[in-house]
Order: structure tokens, then C-alpha cells, then sequence
């Protein structure tokens, strides 16, 4: 799922050729050919995000929806070639390089199980999995496989968030001492943050992007965690105040909730200077670094999207072009090792304050 709310050049590799999921050999500098499963509002902002990268890199070629006639409304608005009924087609089709997953989430570990079994790789929108469990599964999977897959937390490739990185890395604020960042929007009543069923509450939709913005900073596991928050009757978390430690007494405090409007901005405080990201935390156009400004503006969408900057996704589609003309398995910016760490994270707040899923 998806929370509301300078084109990429072509690269030239030593290595002109790279192989498909079904082992043919194709050329780098043809495109990577999507298959796009769920005809959501998401999947339509991906394809939208996916529209401003350069044709020879990215096309979509097929679309797959649990009903054929929303997969072939949705192939006609976004000139997909082929529209099919089930997943299994999709997943059947020799003709793709990776799969893009945009159902709910507790669709998540069938479909991602579905397609990594089918040797596709994936791209899975966040949350991966609903539970610890379900994202060792999906991991093994993928390791069994020998298939490429990341976890589409697409604000790690922002412009934005590669400079806060190299920001970091150069020591242009010393060391980190305290992250305060924070999520939250007036969106209640809606059955997806509602819905055990549906894979609602806050942290898995909203809060996982206050969470991840903590652990890249970082880059560990924080030593203690401390979460207050709200519940609906419902059984998921509405808001929730997150405090964690990590070493050399450094802190970390983050705000989510689908029922209040929150500013959603993000502040690294370092022994020499900050970080500060005024508005949108999690697809930011704008950062603030020692005073200095930098904007980073987004491509406009040819079509109206549903979510705010949602053309952003294309960062993360060419994140994954990349690491496939490579013959990577994960990215190092969203790797395995921390979908999973983020997994056992979201899971130990939750149930601080009484949240399980089954």
C-alpha cells in the first residue's frame, strides 16, 4: 500500500547485457518490462510516476486485477498491451523483467510468494508483510529463488534523501545526536486504516515512513523502544508517540496517526548543525541543511494521481532498473536485511500498546 499525501539519465554500463527472469539475455539499453498486479489507486500513480522516465528504459507491457475488466480499463487509460484476470497469468507471462505489487497488504505474502516462485522479480509496496513471520517467508523465498526483490519504501530514493545521506556521510553536521520526524493525516474513517482485515492502522501505512527515516540515519537497531498511542475498537493503533535509544545515548522520536493532521516534518540534530525537512517527511521536494535550502522539484503527472508526489515513485522504479542490469538481488539503499529489522520493529511497538495481527 501507499500513503496519501530531475529526470533520471541514461546510465552506461561495462556490461551490455543482463538477464531476464526467464533467463534470456537481453541488452541494457532495452527496456525493463514491468507487469503491474492490482489496478489500484496505487498501481495508477506508479504507472503515471513510471510515464516520466524515458521509454527506452521503463514500459509497462502487462497489468493483472482480481477482475478482467478493471485490468483492461486500467491497461486502456495507461496503454498496457496486455490485461489479464489473475495473478497467476500474470505471473505465467514470459515476457516481463519484474513485477510490481500494489495490493493491500495482507495480500502481500501470497502475492509476493506467488511471483518470486514464478522466478519475477519484485518490487512489493510497504508494509512487505503484516508480520515477522510472513516477511521471513517472503525473504526465503526470494533467497530460494534467486530472484530480485525490494521492499517500495520509495522515499529512500529521493533526491532528497540521497543528499540528506551524503550530508551525513561527509560529516557536515557532526555527529547525530537526536531524530524527530513525524506522519500524520486526518483520514478516519477509512476501511483500509480501520480494518484488522484490511491491514489498517497507522504504523503499518503511515508510521513505517517516520520509522525507516529513524533506522537509515541510524543504521542500527536501537537498544530500547518506548511507544504510547491510541487504539481504535477496531484493534489497530490510530496514533502513536515512539521513543527510541540507540547507542552513545542518541535518540530517536516519532509521531504517526491516521486521525490527526500533523505538520509531517522531519528534523537530525548533530553536535554541529541539522537537518530539516519542513513538509512532507516521506516525499520531500525541499530540504534545509545549516540554513541553506535545496529543492528538488518533482516532474509533473500526465494524469491526475491520488496521493501527494506520487511521481516520485519513479525513483524507485529506476532504483530497480538498475540493480537488475547489475544482477543484484536487493538494493543497498532498501535492503533485505532491513525489511526485515523493520518488520521486527513495527511488530514490538504494536505490541506495547496491544496491537497483534494474526
Amino acid at each position: 500500500m501507499h500513503s496519501p499525501e530531475a529526470n533520471t539519465g541514461k546510465h552506461k554500463w561495462k556490461n551490455p547485457k543482463w538477464y531476464s527472469a526467464t533467463g534470456s539475455t537481453r541488452c541494457a539499453n532495452m527496456a525493463t518490462r514491468w507487469g503491474i498486479c492490482s489496478a489500484g489507486k496505487i498501481s495508477h500513480d506508479f504507472m503515471v510516476a513510471l510515464k516520466t522516465l524515458p521509454p527506452e528504459d521503463h514500459q509497462a507491457v502487462a497489468v493483472a486485477a482480481r477482475r478482467l475488466d478493471d485490468a483492461k480499463q486500467f491497461a486502456k487509460t495507461h496503454s498496457i498491451p496486455r490485461a489479464y484476470g489473475t495473478y497467476e497469468e500474470l505471473a505465467r507471462d514470459p515476457n516481463i523483467d519484474v513485477i510490481y505489487i500494489g495490493t493491500i497488504q495482507t495480500n502481500h505474502l501470497s502475492s509476493c510468494l506467488l511471483f518470486l516462485n514464478a522466478k519475477k522479480p519484485v518490487l512489493c509496496e510497504k508494509s512487505l508483510a503484516m508480520t515477522t513471520k510472513e516477511v521471513k517467508e517472503i525473504l526465503a523465498c526470494a533467497k530460494k529463488n534467486n530472484v530480485f526483490l525490494m521492499e517500495a519504501i520509495w522515499s529512500r530514493f529521493y533526491p532528497a534523501y540521497r543528499e540528506i545521506r551524503r550530508v551525513l556521510a561527509q560529516g557536515e553536521i557532526g555527529e547525530v545526536r537526536m531524530v524527530r520526524s513525524e506522519f500524520g493525516l486526518s483520514v478516519l474513517p477509512l476501511p483500509r486504516l480501520e480494518l484488522k482485515e484490511l491491514g489498517g492502522g497507522a504504523l503499518l501505512d503511515i508510521g513505517i515512513y517516520p520509522l525507516q527515516f529513524s533506522m537509515m540515519i541510524y543504521g542500527e537497531r536501537p537498544q530500547s523502544i518506548q511507544t504510547m498511542g491510541k487504539c481504535l475498537p477496531t484493534g489497530v493503533d490510530e496514533t502513536l508517540v515512539v521513543t527510541m535509544k540507540f547507542s552513545n545515548d542518541r535518540l530517536a522520536v516519532f509521531t504517526s496517526s491516521s486521525g490527526l493532521q500533523l505538520a509531517n516534518d522531519a528534523i537530525i540534530v548533530g553536535t554541529n548543525g541539522l537537518i530539516r525537512i519542513p513538509s512532507h517527511m516521506w516525499c520531500p521536494e525541499t530540504i534545509v541543511v545549516n540554513g541553506k535550502e535545496s529543492n528538488y522539484p518533482l516532474p509533473e503527472p500526465y494524469l491526475p494521481v491520488n496521493f501527494v508526489h506520487s511521481t516520485g515513485l519513479r525513483y524507485e522504479a529506476e532504483e530497480v532498473r538498475q540493480c537488475l542490469l547489475k544482477g543484484m538481488k536487493e538494493s543497498p539503499h532498501m535492503s533485505h536485511a532491513e525489511s526485515l529489522l523493520l518488520a521486527e520493529l513495527k511488530e514490538e511497538i504494536l505490541k506495547q500498546v496491544g496491537v497483534v495481527y494474526d
